[in-house]
């Protein structure tokens, strides 16, 4: 080609390059500023647009760029089309809840199990994520089916925040389903802690997580169905059969075991923090297991304590986790010699503590438990078996904290194999644990 045709060509085209430029450099301003902008009042009202919505724009911004780029400079190869980002890229943090709300146990890998941030991270779609965990996830139609649309015939119980249902999964399984009464940041909370604890637990005397379902405003819990209810119905009821005290006696050492494997084997260790008759539940030959991990706390052995606001059952309550709000896992151990008393006298559990004491002090001098032991059982009992259920619970229920038994000195000692002697309590005059406040 002749140099001056080239030299022809290069000042035809030079204008164009140069309003090409131009263009592409008024669009880049054009893009940042709109951004900075965006960002700016984004930061100052929560009604502009959110990252995504901008980032749409962008690309609208960006495919006007390509097409004046390529009519410019006549380029072959460009294409209107607006770049599509591989959603894995910027997505992948937030699955559709389809994803993992109607995943097919056999055919889905289970999922991680993730550590609750701030209240904020809450959402029902990083709570999808979380409470999937590694166990089953049920579609709410699923659970609507298996408790024939949550009938008050399958109600099994109700608390503060959940109702308790008995379903029939699709496979014949048996289930107890708990259901928030209403989503909120505080029961989602509850919702996610209680779904990981039961995750994280596996003991033959602690209730297993079967699944969970988190769709629009429900969370539920799938868990193992208990069919013989709890040990608070069959110690008030007075039209069942009298506990026999073979039972009682299973029943106590069942819920130490428990409450031991939490406070001692489990990573990370669990403080139940509502250890009463109404979350032990029986099976049909007594076995024991502990539920509701609803307001239940993680600590570790870095910690002496854990600062909290009290919850709780009155009449279970430590005398120093109602004062201070220190909880610790001789707080579980308080409540624990609580249910020993209700397991030996047949009492509620209101001021139960403060009025056995001296009975229980009296009974482990002389050897004599007719105070003590519930009168439906008359004689019908193992005197050798009371007295180390009345020295546990003697030992248990020390004002002092640290002079308290672990749960695993507990078992050892209902077992036989060692002595509480040496815990001892002080009775001050006057001095009363703080279990009879709403009386």
């Amino acid at each position: 080609m002749p140099k001056w045709l080239q030299y022809v060509g290069f000042v035809l085209g030079l204008p164009f390059t140069l309003a090409s430029v131009a263009i592409t450099m008024a669009i880049a301003m054009l893009s940042f500023i709109f951004m900075l902008l965006a960002w700016t009042l984004s930061c100052c009202s929560s009604c502009c647009w959110s990252y995504h919505e901008m980032r749409g724009v962008v690309k609208i911004l960006a495919t006007i760029h390509l097409y004046v780029v390529g009519w410019f400079t006549c380029d072959p190869l460009w294409s209107p089309e607006p770049v599509i980002e591989n959603r894995q890229d910027y997505q992948h943090h937030y699955p559709s809840p389809d994803d993992v709300v109607r995943m097919a146990p056999q055919l889905s890998p289970p999922l991680p199990i993730t550590t609750i941030g701030s209240m904020n991270s809450l959402s029902p779609k990083s709570l999808t994520v979380s409470a999937g965990l590694t166990k089953r996830s049920f579609t709410y139609q699923e659970l609507v089916m298996a408790t024939n649309n949550f009938s008050a015939a399958n109600l099994l119980g109700e608390g503060g925040f959940s109702h308790v249902y008995k379903g029939t999964l699709s496979n014949g399984t048996e289930a107890a389903i708990k259901r928030l009464k209403d989503a909120s940041k505080q029961t989602d909370a509850e919702f996610m802690k209680e779904a990981n604890i039961l995750s994280l637990v596996h003991h033959r005397n602690l209730v297993s997580l079967i699944g969970c379902c988190i769709s629009e405003g429900n969370r539920l819990l799938v868990c193992e169905y208990v069919p013989n209810k709890t040990l608070k119905f069959h110690l008030d009821d007075r039209d069942q059969p009298t506990l026999a005290w073979k039972d009682r006696f299973r029943i106590a050492l069942d819920s130490a075991k428990g409450l031991a494997y939490l406070h001692e084997d489990c990573q990370p260790r669990v403080i139940h923090r509502d250890i009463k008759a109404a979350n032990i539940l029986l099976d049909h030959s007594f076995r024991a297991k502990i539920a509701d991990f609803g307001i239940a706390k993680y600590f570790s052995d870095e910690k002496t304590h854990i600062s909290t606001v009290v919850k709780g059952t009155y009449g279970y309550l430590s005398p120093e986790y109602v004062s201070t709000g220190q909880l610790t896992d001789k707080s579980d151990v308080f409540s624990y010699g609580v249910l020993l008393l209700e397991l030996i006298t047949g009492r509620r559990p209101i001021g139960l503590a403060d009025w056995a004491r001296p009975f229980l002090k009296q009974a482990l001098e002389d050897g004599k438990y007719d105070v003590l032991v519930d009168p439906l059982l008359r004689s019908y009992y193992n005197p050798i078996e009371l007295g180390r259920m009345v020295a546990c619970a003697y030992a248990c229920l020390h004002h002092s904290a640290s002079l308290r038994p672990s749960m695993s000195q507990i078992v050892r000692a209902l077992e036989g194999l060692v002595s509480l002697g040496d815990y001892t309590i002080e009775i001050e005059p006057g001095m009363l644990s703080a279990n009879i406040l709403d009386q």
